[in-house]
């Protein structure tokens, strides 16, 4: 079996990508050309999986990038007010 870092892909775009791993899910075979992945979309229920897909994809790193970016004193105060927030008793 060949290592993934020596097989040649084209590369695709995200929306591409997400399409084909829904695709993979769900047991289906993607019914558009990678290329053309505007008519799959036009089917609602295939369309919230692939944004449920791209969403979840952004949330993994958001938090990672945020954190890196708040300074520590900026740190603090969320966690106080969070802290403030789950001891309020109203």
């Amino acid at each position: 079996m060949p290592k993934r870092s020596s097989t040649k892909k084209a590369k695709r775009d995200f929306a591409q990508l997400a399409f084909d791993i829904v695709a993979q899910a769900t047991g289906q075979k993607p019914k558009a050309k990678p290329a053309d992945v505007s008519e799959a979309l036009d089917n609602e229920e295939l369309r919230k999986q692939v944004m449920r897909e791209m969403g979840s994809r952004g949330g993994k790193k958001g938090g990672k990038a945020r954190a890196n970016s708040l300074t520590a004193n900026q740190r603090s105060e969320i966690a106080k007010r969070a802290a403030a927030k789950r001891w309020d008793n109203s």
